[in-house]
C-alpha cells in the first residue's frame, strides 16, 4: 500500500523539485511536484494515500499558510516540512499544527525517506480509523430512538429491570431492544458496546 502512495513535493526551487522527485521515485513512491502552494491547491487531490514534503519559504502562500489552509479544508495528508530557513520556534509551531516532521536542508536522503515512510504509515492509519468510525456511525444511526435510549442505559451499567422501570416498559421488551442493538451494531458483548462508543468519540444521548 505504501508503494501506491503519492508523495507531493512543494518547493519553489526547480532544482530541489527535480532532485527530490528522483530520490522519492527511486524509493518506489509515486511523485507529484509543484512549484508553489497555489499550484498544489489547484491540481492536487486528497483522495489517494501519501504525504506532502513542503518547503517553508515560498511566494504567495508559505508553508505555514498552506498547512493551515489544508487543515481548514479537511485534508488528511501528513506534512513533512523541509526547509533551508528553519529554527526551533518554527519547528515547534509546525509540529503543534500537526506536521509529522520538520527537516532542514541539506537533509540526508535516508533521513528524508524514513520520514516519508513514517508519514505515509501515519496517514494510512488515520484513514483506516476514519473509515472505521464512519462505518460505526452508520450502524449507530440505524438504531431507533428507543434502541438508542436502551443503548445509553446499557452503557451506563443499568440492568434490564432498572432500564424497564426508567423507560416505563417490561423487562422482556428491554431484552428485545438490547438484542436488536447488538445485532445492528454487530457486536457480541457489553465491553464491545463500550469500546464502540469510545471509538465513535461521542457520548450517547441521555434518554428523555
Amino acid at each position: 500500500m505504501t508503494s501506491a502512495a503519492t508523495v507531493f513535493i512543494v518547493d519553489d526551487d526547480p532544482s530541489v523539485l527535480q532532485s527530490l522527485g528522483r530520490l522519492v521515485k527511486s524509493a518506489g513512491f509515486k511523485v507529484a511536484t509543484f512549484a508553489s502552494s497555489c499550484e498544489f491547491l489547484v491540481h492536487a487531490k486528497n483522495d489517494d494515500p501519501g504525504c506532502i514534503v513542503l518547503d517553508m519559504q515560498m511566494p504567495e502562500l508559505c508553508g505555514f499558510d498552506l498547512q493551515q489552509k489544508l487543515k481548514d479544508n479537511g485534508w488528511n495528508l501528513p506534512i513533512i516540512f523541509l526547509t533551508g530557513h528553519g529554527d526551533i520556534s518554527m519547528c515547534v509551531k509546525a509540529i503543534k499544527a500537526g506536521a509529522v516532521d520538520f527537516l532542514t536542508k541539506p537533509c540526508a536522503d535516508t533521513t528524508l525517506l524514513a520520514s516519508i515512510a513514517q508519514a505515509i504509515t501515519i496517514g494510512l492509519e488515520a484513514r483506516r480509523v476514519q473509515t472505521e468510525r464512519g462505518e460505526l456511525r452508520n450502524r449507530y444511526a440505524s438504531l431507533t430512538k428507543r434502541e438508542r435510549e436502551v443503548c445509553c442505559h446499557v452503557v451506563t451499567g443499568h440492568a434490564n429491570k432498572q432500564i424497564a422501570y426508567d423507560l416505563g416498559t417490561c423487562v422482556q421488551t428491554i431484552k428485545v431492544h438490547r438484542m436488536r442493538v447488538m445485532e445492528k451494531l454487530n457486536i457480541q458483548s457489553l465491553p464491545d458496546l463500550v469500546r464502540l462508543t469510545e471509538k465513535l468519540g461521542m457520548r450517547l444521548p441521555a434518554p428523555e
